[in-house]
């Protein structure tokens, strides 16, 4: 296949995929198309199925391209990684719509009252995050994933007396990060191809990962402390 019948398999799953983003994938190591004589890219089906599970993993699982490429070397090499971070267990030549469901729990928005059943929230509780902006719905009044993950930590916090008024260092630093993210990848910012917007996507996500892991390692050391 040339890269536009590569783009017209990919569409139907991944609507927002262009040539640019394929040649930046390309570019950073993680698919090798073949080439003709004359250096035109040729790909197989096993270079869509690799797309198809480097662009679900990106979309479901928010997992840095480094991850990714790591991963999909050591399969490459012969070896037979068991997991991915998070223990997931995946086979890189297929990504079904199913296993790109399982990547993350993806799940469809939520309605108010699934939100709360789900995440055993009461009305009071996320009337609270909502007006200290923990979470919010769409413009068509659901609740993403994110919104689920915040709202079950609310209700563990809330157990244990931490109300969300409580809460608003939580948001005042996740601002502050995402300060930092959009200063370091401002540069990316300025230009407008997709080449440019799919790194910055990329760098956003490897710098909010490590956002969080110093977070976490902060507020971990200073709990271990509490033992000593």
């Amino acid at each position: 296949m040339n890269i536009g019948e590569v783009l017209a398999e990919l569409k139907g799953d991944f609507p927002q995929v262009s040539a640019s983003k394929i040649r930046f994938l390309e570019e950073k190591g993680l698919i090798t198309p073949r080439r003709t004589s004359a250096g035109y890219r040729k790909y197989t089906d096993a270079d869509v199925d690799r797309l198809r599970f480097i662009l679900a993993l990106q979309r479901d699982q928010y997992l840095p391209l480094k991850v990714i490429k790591d991963y999909l070397d050591a399969v490459d090499r012969g070896e037979h990684p068991e997991s991915l971070p998070g223990g997931l267990t995946l086979t890189p030549r297929s990504v079904s719509d199913q296993l790109a469901q399982e990547l993350a729990g993806h799940t469809r928005p939520l309605t108010r009252a699934e939100l709360q059943g789900i995440s055993g929230a009461t009305t009071q509780l996320l009337a609270s995050l909502e007006q200290f902006g923990m979470v919010s719905p769409d413009e068509n009044g659901r609740y993403s994933e994110h919104a689920l993950k915040a709202t079950r930590s609310a209700v563990v916090l809330a157990a244990h007396g931490l109300e969300p008024r409580h809460l608003r260092p939580f948001r005042a630093a996740a601002d502050r990060e995402l300060g930092l993210i959009e200063r370091a990848t401002a540069s990316l910012a300025t230009r407008k191809d997709a080449a440019a917007n799919a790194r910055m996507a990329d760098a956003a996500r490897e710098l909010s990962e490590a956002c969080l892991g110093l977070h976490s390692a902060l507020v971990a050391a200073a709990v271990a402390d509490l033992d000593t």
